[in-house]
Formats: C-alpha cells, structure tokens, sequence
C-alpha cells in the first residue's frame, strides 16, 4: 500500500477539526462541510475523529493514486495561499493558478471547490 496522505497532517488539521479541514484532508467533502457548519457536530464528531484519523488515513491512502504530485503539499498550499493559486500552480494549472492570483482564488468560491475536489485533481494530476 501506498502512503498518499499523512497521520501528523491529519491530526494537524484535526486541531482545527470542528471546521472539518482534516475531513476535507481525507477526501470526506460532504462530512466536512457538516462538521463546518456544526462545528464538528457540536464538538462531539471532532473528539470521535481523534480516534477515527488512523482509519480515515488508511482509506485515503487506498483510494487516491501517487505519482508526482504530492497531497501533502498540494494541501498544505491550498489551506494557507489557496488564495493566490499556488496549489493550482504546483499542480501545473498554470492558468487557473494565475486567475486565482488576480481574483482572490476566484472570489473564495473556487478555494471552496478545490476544498471539495483537491485530492480528485491531483490523482487525476497523478495518472
């Protein structure tokens, strides 16, 4: 098996977890954006998780592909320049990288579908 995601970022993420970034991480769209609008579901989802992130990072690890691209970091600029487009860049999507950079990640909406799609785009980066 290969090894696309990593533990020490997914309980870093789950720091944060009551707004579901290390669900996002672990390629769970639908339950993140629950855990962000319930905050983690009232805390009590994001203290379950701590014990769930083993079992989520084996199932990550098994559904998306290596290659190139690295999740790790294709998440770690999406979370702190997703912004600018820089993930998009690393990714070689040149373009859209570039209209994120002059658009503020497309007005924020396109930093919200890349949070729901990342790791799809970099498997598919990866094929």
């Amino acid at each position: 098996m290969h090894d696309t995601h990593s533990k020490a970022i997914g309980y870093l993420l789950w720091i944060f977890g009551f707004t579901g970034s290390h669900r996002f991480y672990y390629g769970r769209p639908i339950s993140g954006t629950i855990y962000f609008f319930t905050l983690g579901l009232l805390f009590i989802g994001w203290i379950v998780d701590l014990f769930l992130i083993p079992s989520m990072d084996r199932q990550a690890d098994m559904r998306y592909r290596p290659g190139p691209y690295n999740y790790n970091v294709a998440w770690i600029l999406l979370t702190f320049l997703g912004v600018f487009g820089i993930h998009r860049m690393y990714m070689g999507k040149w373009l859209t990288g570039l209209l994120y950079l002059v658009t503020g990640g497309l007005f924020l909406i396109g930093v919200i579908y890349d949070y729901w799609t990342l790791n799809e785009q970099v498997a598919e980066r990866n094929r």
